[in-house]
């Protein structure tokens, strides 16, 4: 008896049947039977399904006589089920990788209730992927497994069968069949949460969603969109059968209005003409299951009235006006921002005739994020060595929460940020200003960079198109031509800048200022830290930090962060940190990961953690200067570089550990390679490489060089003589980890390390 019965009907989906299955026969967990029925399509949908079939005994292929449609070629699927749990896969979505895992493991966490429900995203055409937003009630807090009435916000979820998996016994022994017709999920799924005795949920993406652009029953306009009248008849049928379940009247009532809104107002559903019919008939459903229940908000209020008295053509008119008052907004703020956009075009030219201020300097960070990076070092630096400059912080509204008291705070865009490029002698960021700017005789501009590359930059990227995005490197050079000052942390980023951005402009090559925290923080600095991100104390805090990649639209998830922590043991949690490039959280805080991607300061996090796990991130080279261990995820290097290109081959020259996918990152941290001597040395060798100048006073000279003028400058601090920042896991170095029975590692990884 297999554990999964995967049940996919397939009917006119020949494009994206291949898909659909293999993601199911390439899950790490491989007990499962696949049953795939063939509704009678008339393309190459029976094809497929047997040439799978004959590759792999785990399909089994049912072929029916005539089309019966999805609801009971379902039930087809069901009948010829023998695994413990169903999960129902329409045939053009996809399985998550180690989607089948992640469950596996929550069903033995929570003791096999009779339904699980997890998480999708919504994956359209165009290759963007969006997460279901209503997955908050996923998250909450509390026993499991539990009953629908502990958790009612689940009937706020997608009513389909296809995130949820159920114990076949329970689904037999309850009767629960698919009706015919279109919207069957809703009287499967509504009685199936209403009668399971034990209901847990999985905060993980199982599902993606497919949203074909064309094709799809949600966006084919027919009258079979009239069976969502049949389909609550069955819903309330249900209910009145069995008066225990009569409390959930009032909730499926207003889920009834909410569902009969959405297909009415959507255009591509009821044919022309029908409007008048379908509010007519969604009246009358009003009127017969109709049951009073708490206040409704402003929207909902609307839509009961609308359907309550069939007001079809009022309804109408509400939506011409709404999209009239639409098209005029756009209009009038089209005409605005023009206006707006012209008036503070003459605001700058105005504002660089005036004189320069020799006491002001404004600064940057990734295009106005928070204080932060390089740019955020210098300021503080200006304030404290020059206390006569006066700064300013360029940040988005939503980042001014990451900026401190004392610099002025400018919204990019604004009157007040022209006058400041205008007129400010230092101009000082980590990437471009506004590519409007000007630069005046006698300002002072001071690129800082964000890390030691890598990946290809600059120049190097007019080979490399997916990297290079349709970037305007004739732009760039005209940037390139205003900087004065570049700051460089190593010989490495010094010979790769001055190639890729040729300029007349001097490298200092000083070390990087946002290092200079690594080196006068302390212990008790470490403990605070770790106290504030909720680090247990006694527990290994891993920081994972990923890097984007170019050859994908979006975010990339390779690790199963909680499958790892479950791996390692109770002594470990996971700090997840995603790339500012996405400004999208890597993954949701829940038990001992937890998303620190809102987090203002990459350093701090730093601090807090005691070993780095990374790609191909910039931050490895930071994170160095600690003396922590670093493990590198290299699952796709091969990829990576490809799309990127990369200065030298890391796998090579690893500052620690190498793992090559998640089993041998969870080897590599079981068996204590991640800290044992060869990482050590090996992260000397990196160090030694690319640590030269990062002692702490990076800033220092940067400020007294070009701001006080001084020619005397203070001297690097040798490696051998820098002061280590000790780490929470310091006193658990020699202890050996008793976590879990772990097998023998994957072949090679010793030899690597």
């Amino acid at each position: 008896m297999p554990r999964f019965s995967v049940i996919v009907p397939a009917y006119q989906v020949q494009a994206y049947l291949h898909e659909c299955l293999e993601s199911v026969l390439s899950q790490s967990c491989p007990d499962l039977e696949l049953i795939v029925v063939d509704d009678c399509s008339p393309d190459a949908c029976g094809a497929i399904i047997d040439e799978f079939a004959a590759r792999d005994a785990r399909v089994r292929p049912v072929h029916l006589p005539e089309n019966v449609g999805l609801g009971r070629a379902r039930n087809v699927g069901v009948a010829h089920a023998s695994g413990d749990y169903l999960l129902f896969l329409d045939s053009d979505d996809t399985l998550t990788p180690d989607a089948l895992r992640s469950i596996t493991d929550r069903l033995k966490e929570t003791g096999d209730p009779d339904v699980l429900v997890f998480d999708y995203a919504r994956t359209h055409w165009t290759g963007e992927a969006v997460r279901n937003q209503a997955a908050l009630h996923l998250t909450e807090q509390g026993p499991a497994p539990f009953r629908l009435e502990d958790r009612p916000g689940l009937l706020r979820l997608l009513m389909v069968a296809w995130n949820k998996a159920y114990r076949r016994d329970f689904v037999e022994r309850r009767g629960f069949t698919f009706p015919p017709g279109y919207y069957e999920d809703t009287p499967w799924t509504y009685p199936v949460l209403m009668t399971a005795e034990s209901i847990a949920t999985l905060d993980r993406v199982c599902v993606h969603y497919r949203q074909r652009r064309q094709g799809s029953i949600l966006r084919t306009t027919s009258e079979r969109h009239f069976d969502v009248f049949d389909q609550y008849d069955r819903v309330f049928a249900y209910l009145d059968e069995r008066p225990e379940l009569a409390r959930w009247r009032p909730a499926l009532f207003r889920r009834m209005v909410h569902h009969l809104a959405i297909v009415y107002a959507r255009r591509d559903r009821l044919p022309r003409g029908s409007h008048a019919d379908f509010m007519r008939r969604a009246r009358a459903h009003y009127r017969r299951y109709r049951t009073p229940g708490g206040p409704l908000p402003l929207r909902a209020r609307v839509h009961h009235v609308l359907i309550r008295f069939g007001l079809h053509r009022t309804y109408r008119t509400l939506r011409l006006a709404s999209a009239a008052q639409r098209g005029a907004a756009r209009a009038s703020g089209r005409l605005l921002r023009g206006l707006r956009s012209a008036a503070l075009g003459a605001h700058y030219r105005l504002q660089r005739c005036l004189p320069l201020r020799a006491d002001r300097a404004v600064f940057a960070a990734y295009g106005g994020r928070g204080h932060s990076c390089n740019p955020g070092a210098l300021e503080s630096a200006f304030r404290d060595l020059a206390p006569h400059i006066r700064t300013a912080w360029i940040a988005r509204p939503e980042h001014h929460h990451a900026t401190p008291p004392g610099p002025r705070r400018l919204v990019p865009g604004t009157a007040a940020y022209w006058t400041a490029l205008a007129r400010s002698r230092y101009l000082v960021s980590n990437t471009d200003f506004d590519h409007r700017l000007a630069k005046r005789r006698g300002q002072v501009l001071i690129q800082t960079g964000h890390g030691t590359p890598l990946g290809h930059i600059g120049l190097d990227l007019q080979e490399r198109p997916a990297a290079a995005r349709g970037r305007d490197f004739a732009r760039l050079l005209k940037g390139v031509d205003q900087w004065d000052y570049v700051l460089s942390a190593n010989r490495h980023t010094t010979l790769t800048h001055e190639r890729v951005h040729p300029g007349r402009y001097t490298t200092l090559e000083y070390g990087y200022p946002r290092n200079d925290v690594f080196r006068r923080a302390t212990a008790a600095d470490v403990t605070r830290l770790r106290a504030t991100l909720g680090i247990p104390e006694g527990t290994v805090a891993i920081l994972y930090a990923p890097t984007h990649r170019d050859y994908r639209r979006s975010q990339r998830h390779c690790l199963d962060l909680q499958r790892i922590v479950r791996r390692l043991g109770p002594r470990f949690v996971v700090l997840a940190r995603a790339h500012h490039a996405y400004d999208a959280p890597l993954t949701s805080t829940c038990g001992r990961v937890v998303d620190v991607s809102d987090h203002p300061s990459v350093e701090s996090l730093c601090l807090a953690s005691d070993a780095l796990v990374t790609d191909y991130s910039s931050v490895m080279f930071d994170y160095a200067n600690l003396d922590r261990p670093i493990v590198v995820l290299a699952d796709d290097w091969e990829a990576y570089d490809a799309a990127r290109g990369t200065y030298f081959d890391l796998r090579s020259f690893p500052p620690g550990a190498v793992a090559r996918g998640e089993d041998e990152l969870i080897d590599v941290f079981a068996t204590g390679h991640w800290r044992g001597s060869r990482s050590t040395q090996l992260r000397a060798a990196f160090r030694e490489r690319f640590c030269t100048y990062d002692d702490g006073r990076a800033a220092e000279r940067v400020v007294r060089r070009v701001v006080l003028g001084e020619s005397e400058l203070p001297p690097v601090l040798p490696l051998g003589e820098r002061r280590p920042v000790p780490s929470a896991a310091a006193a658990l170095a020699r202890e050996p980890l008793t976590t879990v029975p772990q097998p023998a590692g994957p072949a090679g990884v010793i030899d690597r390390l």
